[in-house]
C-alpha cells in the first residue's frame, strides 16, 4: 500500500463536503490520503458521493444468508460447548420459525427487536429470527448493567424484546404476556429488504459518551461490504471453516466481522463459555480458525499455555484473528509487546491477523497479517493499513505532515447515528467518520496511534 498525493477538502470539492471543525470551534483542514489496495481484486467503484462501492453485493443479508444455507444445508452451522449443535437447515428453519412467531404478535419490517441474552446457539436463533421477520435486530450487550441495557431498549423504541429465560421474550408496550420461550410459529422469511435499508442497530459506549450508549445505524451494504471486505482480509476458505468466536456477539467485532463472514462462506461458529469450554473446544471441536478481543484472548493465553504443555493439541488452528476495537477510546489497556510471540508459541501453525475497526465502521477499518499487510517493526502503536474499500483522512493542524485526528470513509462506515442529528452533525464531515483517535499515517499508509 502507498499514499499518492495528498489532497484539503473544501468548499470548493463539492456540496457535500465541508471543512471540518475543530474542538475549540475553529475550522481545520480535512486532508485525504489516496491509498490504494494492491492486494485486493474487489469490483470496488466510486460513488458520487466519493465513496468506494461494492459493486456486485446482494440485495440484502438475508438473501446472501439464504443461498449459503441452500448450499451447504448439511453442514454445521453453530456448535455451544455445553449446548448442542445445528446445521445450516435446522439454524435456517428454528430462525424463520421465530420469524413466524415474531410475525404473530405483529412485528414486521422496519421494526426493532431487541436481542439481549448471553452467547449461545439461541442468541443466533433469536438474531436470525429478527432478521428474517423483516425486522431491524437491535444488539444489546447481556453484560451491560440492566439499567444501561434498558436504556438501549427504551433508546431504539424496540418493539420487541427477545431475552434470556429469565428476561423473558416478549412486546415492549401494549401489557402482552412475557415468555420464556423465544417466539414460535409458522415458518416466514421477509425478502423485501434492499442495499439502503436499515438492517442493524448496535450500541457503542466509545463515540464520546462514556456513560451512555449510543446507537449506530448500519444498513445492508454496511454489513455486506463488511462481510465481503473480512472474508478477502482473512482469506477464508469455503471447505468448512470451524471458527472459535470468542467475541461478545452483540457487537459488531462479534456479529459482523466474524459470525457472518463465517456463515458467509459455509463455515461453523464454534461459541464457548468460559476458559474450559475454550479448552475444550479445541481440543474436541476441530478449530481452526481462532477469533477474539485481543483483551480476552490475553486473559486465556495461561490457560492455553499450561495446557499445550499438557498435550493440548494447538496445531489445528492455522488462523488467528484478533480485535483491536476502539481500544483508547474505551480505556483498555495495550496487549503488550510480546502479544503476538506468545500467541505463536501457544498456537505454532497460526497465522496471525490483527483488526482494528469502531462499530460506526461495522467494526473493520485497518488490518495487518499475512494477506493485509505487514508491519515492520510492528509494536502496540499499530492500528494496521486500510483494507475493503476503506479510505483514510487526517484532521487538524498538522494533517498535511501526516498527523492529526483519524476519519474513515468507506461501504461500511455508518451514514449516521440512531436519532441523534446533532451527534451525527459533531461526527461527520460529509461521508467522513471522525474517529476521535490520534494518529500518524506513514509514507507506506501504516497508520499509527500517536504518542
Amino acid at each position: 500500500m502507498q499514499v499518492g498525493t495528498t489532497t484539503i477538502i473544501g468548499p470548493a470539492a463539492g456540496p457535500h463536503i465541508r471543512d471540518a471543525v475543530s474542538r475549540t470551534g475553529e475550522a481545520a483542514p480535512v486532508v485525504e490520503f489516496h491509498i490504494t489496495d494492491p492486494g485486493s481484486s474487489a469490483p470496488l467503484s466510486r460513488g458520487a458521493d466519493g465513496v468506494l462501492r461494492y459493486g456486485n453485493l446482494s440485495p440484502a443479508l438475508t438473501e446472501l444468508l439464504d443461498l449459503q444455507v441452500h448450499a451447504f444445508s448439511q453442514r454445521e452451522a453453530v456448535v455451544e460447548v455445553g449446548g448442542g449443535r445445528l446445521t445450516y437447515r435446522e439454524l435456517w428453519h428454528s430462525a424463520s420459525r421465530v420469524a413466524g412467531g415474531l410475525q404473530e404478535h405483529g412485528i414486521g419490517y422496519g421494526d426493532r427487536v431487541a436481542v439481549h441474552m448471553p452467547p449461545g446457539i439461541r442468541w443466533v436463533q433469536a438474531f436470525l429470527g429478527a432478521l428474517l421477520s423483516g425486522a431491524v435486530p437491535v444488539l444489546v450487550h447481556h453484560g451491560l448493567p440492566l439499567a444501561l441495557a434498558d436504556r438501549v431498549i427504551t433508546d431504539s423504541d424496540a418493539d420487541f424484546v427477545l431475552g434470556s429465560a429469565d428476561r423473558g421474550c416478549g412486546a415492549v408496550r401494549g401489557g402482552h404476556h412475557w415468555m420464556a420461550d423465544l417466539p414460535d410459529g409458522a415458518a416466514f422469511i421477509d425478502d423485501g429488504a434492499a442495499l439502503n435499508d436499515l438492517a442493524l442497530l448496535c450500541y457503542t459506549t466509545g463515540s464520546g459518551a462514556p456513560d451512555a450508549a449510543t446507537g449506530v445505524e448500519l444498513t445492508n451494504e454496511n454489513l455486506l461490504s463488511a462481510i465481503r471486505s473480512m472474508v478477502a482480509a482473512l482469506d477464508l476458505p469455503t471447505e468448512g471453516l470451524r471458527n472459535l468466536l470468542l467475541h461478545p456477539l452483540a457487537s459488531a467485532g462479534g456479529c459482523v466481522d466474524q459470525l457472518l463472514p463465517t456463515f458467509a462462506v459455509g463455515g461453523t461458529v464454534v461459541l464457548a463459555r468460559g476458559r474450559a469450554a475454550v479448552v475444550e473446544a479445541i481440543a474436541n471441536e476441530r478449530v481452526d480458525t481462532l477469533a477474539a478481543n485481543a483483551a480476552i484472548l490475553r486473559g486465556l493465553l495461561p490457560d492455553l499455555a499450561a495446557g499445550r504443555a499438557g498435550g493440548l493439541c494447538t496445531d489445528r488452528v492455522i488462523r488467528i484473528s484478533t480485535a483491536d476495537q476502539r481500544r483508547v477510546a474505551s480505556g483498555e489497556s495495550a496487549p503488550g509487546p510480546t502479544f503476538a510471540r506468545d500467541l505463536g508459541e501457544v498456537f505454532p501453525s497460526a497465522r496471525q491477523w490483527s483488526v482494528w475497526g469502531a462499530t460506526e465502521t461495522s467494526g473493520i477499518g485497518l488490518a495487518v497479517g499475512p494477506t493485509a499487510g505487514a508491519a515492520e517493526a510492528a509494536d502496540d502503536s499499530v492500528l494496521g493499513f486500510p483494507f475493503g474499500g476503506t479510505e483514510l483522512a487526517l484532521c487538524g493542524p498538522e494533517a498535511t505532515t501526516g498527523q492529526g485526528e483519524l476519519l474513515c470513509r468507506g461501504p461500511n462506515v455508518t451514514r449516521r447515528y440512531w436519532n441523534d442529528p446533532q451527534r451525527t452533525a459533531d461526527r461527520f464531515t460529509g461521508s467522513w467518520f471522525h474517529t476521535g483517535d490520534q494518529v500518524s499515517i506513514g509514507a507506506d499508509g501504516l497508520v499509527r496511534r500517536s504518542a
